[in-house]
């Protein structure tokens, strides 16, 4: 079956027959309290999932089945030569709950390599798009195209066990993420390089063949790679993309349509598009002072500036978190190590000093912290990938193992279709008036 399906089919035994005894001690106990405005308001904080693979903490950040982001960077197996993780490392981590070896890594590489042969008709799909489409947009249509490779909807039309779903579940995930980086570098190289294509490397790393493809040939640029794949891989369960992959998915929709669902989640401006945005907005304080590399104090007006017209300054605050986000702090390190001198860079450190005071100081916002959107944009725009356009597509790609990795469990769980209650505003009425019981008590 495979050493990793192994493991997996293993792990998941032993956590199945756990969540089996938990609902039959335990499963008619009332967990936390639904509020008249979390209802209203994006169901914002209420506790309705459960996500093996990560665990956003507001204090702490992100957890990777318990391991914060130095740890991982600390633990986890690295390029030879290099000191950022590799992302396999992680997502055998998210999958199987421990951390793997060197071997282990070593192992998952070879197999994204056997398996990232992407379809001729892939390739003709994106060519049929207009170049000046969307990155995203050409993203999605390509993983769409490819789901005629699902290994999942050719077994279910056949007539499959339910017993069954994980293994062709995890066939399509190991398919899937293997295939990403290819298609995602023939975007680029399309839209920006005039559809000068280069050819995968089959001796590097996810990661690092991700790099290549994309052109980009510096060996620090390709450890970006691997941070970048790495920290941007998972943010628990609740987040628009993880949670859309998770919904999709349980109607039986297979991984590459339930992935496609949370991609198109993702581009939305208030999620993954963010890191688009930051850099946007940054040029254009730029451009609006007229040098390259303004002083704090200038920062501090244009920032004051931005909010009293009603706008936000991009890439501070998040809905969970409560301190600046770990994902911040590693890329300021790595730039701290790659770029000390880099003007853009220097800018999203001094943004960092000057910002979170003037947000605390209005009073009403609970986190005035820089989330890993803050930072990303000016690393990238270092090594020359100055197309921020195309920064969501770079996200998508690593939220892959995250997702999928959770995909897998859902379906080696069994967890049933998605389909929470929904009441009216006249119900809500009626229930203050006392004649009504909308939450079923």
């Amino acid at each position: 079956m495979g050493i990793v399906k192994d493991r997996f089919k293993a792990k998941a035994e032993t956590v199945a027959a756990e969540i089996k005894n938990l609902l039959k001690e335990h499963g008619n106990k009332v967990i936390g309290e639904v509020q008249l405005s979390q209802i209203y308001q994006g169901m914002r904080g209420m506790t309705g999932l459960v996500t093996e693979t990560s665990l956003l903490d507001a204090q702490e950040g992100i957890r990777f089945r318990g391991y914060s982001i130095p740890e991982l960077r600390q633990k986890l197996t690295k390029a030879p030569g290099g000191d950022e993780p590799l992302p396999e490392g992680l997502f055998y981590l998210m999958l199987i709950g421990d951390l793997p070896s060197d071997d282990d890594v070593h192992h998952l590489t070879s197999v994204w390599q056997r398996r990232s042969h992407v379809p001729n008709h892939v390739f003709a799909t994106i060519e049929a798009l207009p170049v000046n489409t969307h990155p995203m947009t050409q993203f999605v249509v390509a993983v769409m195209a490819l789901q005629t490779e699902s290994h999942f909807a050719k077994q279910y039309a056949k007539g499959m066990n339910k017993k069954e779903y994980w293994e062709a579940v995890f066939d399509d995930t190991m398919d899937l993420i293997a295939r990403l980086p290819r298609v995602a570098a023939y975007i680029y190289r399309r839209k920006y390089r005039s559809g000068e294509h280069i050819q995968p490397n089959g001796l590097l790393d996810w990661a690092g063949n991700f790099a290549h493809m994309l052109g980009f040939e510096d060996e620090s640029f390709k450890e970006l790679m691997r941070l970048y794949m790495t920290i941007h891989a998972d943010h628990e369960g609740g987040n628009v993309s993880a949670h859309t992959t998770h919904l999709v998915g349980s109607a039986l929709s297979d991984p590459y349509l339930s992935y496609a669902s949370g991609m198109n989640g993702l581009a939305g401006p208030l999620h993954g598009l963010a890191n688009q945005e930051v850099i946007k907005w940054i040029f254009e304080m730029r451009e609006a002072l007229n040098t390259e590399s303004p002083t704090k104090d200038q920062i501090a007006d244009y920032v004051k500036r931005t909010l009293s017209e009603g706008k936000v300054v991009p890439g501070y605050g998040h809905a969970v978190l409560r301190k600046t986000d770990p994902r911040f702090e590693a890329q300021m390190e790595f730039g701290k190590k790659h770029m000390p001198d880099d003007p853009l860079v220097k800018t999203v450190w001094d943004i960092y000093e000057v910002v979170p005071p003037i947000l605390q100081s209005i009073g009403k916002i609970k986190n005035p912290w820089p989330n890993v959107d803050a930072h990303s944009g000016a690393l990238l725009e270092h090594y020359g990938l100055v197309e921020y356009e195309y920064y969501t597509v770079l996200f998508s790609v690593s939220r892959a193992l995250g997702v999928l990795a959770s995909l897998c469990w859902d379906r080696v769980l069994g967890f049933p279709i998605e389909r929470p209650k929904s009441v009216t505003t006249d119900q809500v009425k009626l229930w203050l008036e006392g004649k009504d019981n909308i939450w079923g008590e």
